[in-house]
């Protein structure tokens, strides 16, 4: 997909992307292009549904960390898809 920003820098996202992923994002920079992440109405609960029921008993600190290194894990598998097919989409 491919969009332009209007003269104040917003970007128009379809309905059905708005519909899919939500209203709210993340934007991340990264080092060779810009990522939007949807951000969760209930971000705990995408955390349990993206790791499992591994939070039980963990503390916070590690759920965090455990967070993070899917996310990492995923940005990566994402970007070698991208380099792979040839450059950002």
């Amino acid at each position: 997909m491919a969009t332009n920003t209007d003269d104040r820098g917003r970007i128009y996202l379809p309905k059905d992307v708005r519909e899919r992923f939500g209203d709210q994002y993340r934007i991340v920079e990264l080092p060779t292009h810009v990522a939007l992440f949807p951000i969760a109405d209930d971000p705990l609960a995408a955390v349990e549904d993206a790791i499992g029921d591994r939070l039980d008993g963990t503390p916070s600190d590690e759920a965090k960390a455990e967070a993070r290194r899917k996310a990492r894990e995923e940005i990566t598998a994402e970007r070698g898809e991208i380099d792979a097919a040839g450059g950002a989409q």
